[in-house]
């Protein structure tokens, strides 16, 4: 790793620490606050410039471009809120418009934790069954569904107070194959999609691409997160007439140590009353962009193909 750099912009608004990373095939200049705040990245190879705080991102895109040029690699000519670390796939063909919204249809009206309340009502265990497990204290599905349950109910109200800034929040989008995003948080700041994780009294640990509980086997919290968040904004910019950036989140509830390594800045990561962080954001979406990304995004049509 190069050794950190020190970089003032002309009004000396801020000043961001610059450090060169090349690991796993990566080569990336890494952006901080001098507090240690994470605020963007860059790819060396491709010149792809990715802000993570919207409120630093003149300052973000300046610094790197110009470290950028300093180490030869490509510039792309702008990085704005809408352009930045949009993945690179193939267009989908444009889709009829969604139908008028029914209330069979509003997921608004979801609470926390829908879906897994939904298929614990048509699969959880009967009496039996339950006594049989406790007995053999042998862990379950069921079990997890509940934890699951549980830590989504928790996320929930600590997102929904993010309302009064703007904001607007969506519970448990329905995908198919018994899959669904948790939260999608949608305001100024753009897009969130929020992955939840219930690890009551454990420690965490999050790297760039595994996370560990309790020192156990590597989890691919990151990686799937990461996928989400483009199914995500390729559902939402197929009914949308701008570009939709969606950033992935995951946010970890009752855990007594959460521990994210320097280098993991793709993925935001929480404990659940850290998610007001998300509050303050803006520049990414006007407040008539936050209303047509919701009204596609409560439409349970609009997820029936994701």
């Amino acid at each position: 790793m190069a050794p950190s750099q020190q970089q003032e912009h002309e009004g000396g608004l801020v000043e961001l620490r610059v450090t060169r990373w090349k690991r796993y095939g990566h080569d990336r200049l890494y952006a901080n606050l001098f507090d240690g705040t994470a605020v963007g990245w860059a790819d060396v190879r491709t010149g792809q410039i990715t802000v993570l705080r919207a409120e630093h991102h003149d300052d973000v895109t300046a610094v790197l471009t110009q470290h950028l040029q300093n180490n030869a690699g490509p510039v792309p000519p702008d990085s704005t809120p809408e352009t930045q670390a949009r993945p690179l796939l193939p267009p989908l063909p444009p889709l009829p418009p969604l139908p008028p919204l029914t209330p069979a249809d509003d997921l608004a009206a979801n609470p926390p934790g829908k879906s897994l309340s939904d298929r614990l009502a048509r699969s959880g265990p009967r009496l039996m069954e339950r006594v049989i497990s406790r007995l053999l204290r042998r862990p379950t599905e069921w079990d997890s569904w509940r934890k699951g349950l549980a830590g989504e109910r928790r996320v929930g109200p600590e997102l929904n107070r993010l309302t009064r800034q703007g904001w607007r929040v969506l519970h448990s989008i329905p995908l198919a194959n018994n899959v669904d995003i948790d939260h999608l948080l949608i305001g100024p700041g753009g897009v969130f999609s929020i992955n939840t994780k219930h690890h009551h009294g454990k420690a965490v640990w999050v790297g760039d691409d595994a996370v560990r509980v309790d020192h156990g086997k590597p989890a691919p919290y990151a990686r799937k997160s990461r996928a989400e968040a483009k199914r995500v904004g390729r559902v939402l910019e197929r009914y949308c007439t701008f570009p939709v950036p969606v950033e992935p989140v995951l946010v970890f509830v009752g855990v007594t140590e959460l521990k994210v390594v320097a280098t993991q800045l793709s993925v935001r990561v929480y404990q659940e009353r850290q998610v007001a962080a998300l509050a303050p954001l803006s520049r990414v979406l006007t407040a008539e962009q936050v209303e047509e990304v919701y009204n596609v995004a409560r439409h349970r049509q609009a997820w029936s193909q994701a």
